[in-house]
């Protein structure tokens, strides 16, 4: 069976609502789905799946949470992406979305293939941002 990984930083809760629904979308076309915080995830769970979603928030001036996700991606520089698709996604309150696109960036020149652009929600995920990420989970195993 094919597996997903949902690994994730949330501070409020909004990118850990984000990850669970992320995780629907997957678990509903009958992929074997794990949702993981990024202190507890390593580097083998990646390794170990076929299917990858990343959930961070924008943090700061626009960037990666620094003390968990920062290295636990930056772990990912040297993996073999072949046959493995990868999702961004995150909760922000201001900006415009500058750390998802360098995120993006990033992880295309790790070899990532990407299965669409990183989905952002506004602070809190209303029912439509819920039915997004199951999309976006469900878009991921396809």
């Amino acid at each position: 069976m094919s597996k997903m990984v949902v690994i994730y930083w949330s501070g409020t809760g909004n990118t850990e609502v984000m990850a669970n629904a992320v995780a629907d979308g997957g678990k509903a076309a009958g992929v074997d789905v794990a949702v993981i915080p990024v202190d507890d995830a390593s580097k083998e769970h990646v390794v170990e799946a076929d299917f990858i979603a990343l959930g961070c928030p924008s943090m700061g001036a626009e960037v990666l949470e620094e003390d968990s996700m920062e290295p636990f991606v930056e772990s990912l520089s040297g993996l073999d992406w072949d046959n493995k698709k990868l999702v961004l996604f995150g909760s922000f309150d201001w900006g415009d979305g500058d750390w998802m696109r360098y995120w993006e960036e990033r992880m295309k020149g790790y070899g990532a293939t990407l299965v669409q652009d990183g989905l952002i929600v506004h602070l809190e995920p209303n029912d439509d941002d819920i039915n997004s990420c199951k999309d976006l989970g469900n878009a991921l195993v396809e």
